[in-house]
């Protein structure tokens, strides 16, 4: 009876933040603030759209945020045409897979090692890992420079694959960490019984386990490489080897630039990637409260 009791006084704890109970003005408030907020974060795609079919005599005009006069569809082609912006996107395609390959890769041996295999040093080696969130990004360009400079790296896709892989592994782990813990250590016991090594284990048992984290995984790669300016101008800016964010700069002239064009440049370097995330949504919140709920 007693524990009747409870579980009715917890159900009607949670009853009182029911949403039907809200009152209707209170409704009316949090829809408004949901569309503002809504509006907010969509307006700048909108307008980055829209200013991507405008000339620079509407942009430097009265017509900044309305739509345009003349849609100017020929600014995609012809941004297309410029500066040898097929390459660029080649180059930030392979870049950007192969990082993720490496991140993905990485990130899935390096957690398996630290929280399945028992061995000394295995919580240090964690907490290195871990170290490498703490570090900014631009305040190792010196070193990283100089290391690719005697390694002969500089200016070739090696340049920033490896440091995007390097820089993006922490935050891996750590979102790897999250699923390996919560897989019961038994299937490794069973698998060990039934013939498996280390290896079999970790592609039969543990790697099919952790598929929802390749998608959080992959996007925070993608965008950590897709987006990156910094390195990609200071190690990769000669030649044909840019990246989109650095071959964007030769569309800026040095006494007129055609900001329609860049703005095409930019939708088609940013729409993809908003795409994607579209698709990939379910599956990244999926793994964000993947393990939260147990028994």
């Amino acid at each position: 009876m007693a524990k009747n009791k409870s579980n009715t006084a917890y159900v009607s704890d949670i009853d009182q933040y029911n949403l039907k109970k809200t009152s209707p003005v209170a409704k009316v408030f949090i829809y408004i603030g949901l569309a503002v907020w809504t509006f907010v974060n969509l307006y700048p795609l909108f307008w980055m759209f829209t200013f991507s079919l405008k000339s620079n005599e509407e942009i430097y005009g009265l017509n900044v945020a309305g739509l345009p006069q003349n849609w100017l569809w020929s600014n995609y082609p012809e941004a297309l045409r410029t500066g040898n912006m097929p390459r660029y996107f080649l180059n930030s395609i392979i870049i950007t897979i192969a990082a993720m390959a490496i991140t993905l890769i990485a990130a899935l041996m390096a957690t398996y090692a630290l929280t399945r295999i028992r061995w000394w040093g295995s919580k240090l080696m964690n907490s290195i890992f871990m170290l490498g969130l703490t570090i900014p990004l631009h305040a190792s360009i010196l070193p990283v420079y100089l290391i690719l400079s005697k390694l002969g790296w500089l200016n070739s896709y090696q340049a920033l694959i490896i440091p995007y892989s390097a820089f993006s592994l922490a935050m891996a782990i750590l979102i790897c960490t999250g699923f390996m813990v919560d897989i019961p250590k038994d299937l490794d016991e069973a698998a060990n019984i039934d013939g498996c090594g280390l290896w079999g284990t970790f592609f039969r048992v543990i790697l099919p386990l952790t598929k929802p984290a390749f998608a959080t995984i992959g996007i925070y790669s993608f965008l950590q490489s897709w987006n990156e300016l910094m390195f990609a101008n200071i190690f990769n800016s000669k030649g044909d080897l840019k990246t989109i964010p650095v071959g964007i700069q030769a569309f800026q002239g040095q006494y007129l630039t055609d900001w329609g064009l860049v703005g095409a440049v930019l939708v088609m370097a940013t729409f993809p990637t908003l795409i994607a995330y579209v698709f990939l949504s379910k599956k990244i919140q999926s793994s964000f409260i993947a393990g939260a709920v147990k028994g």
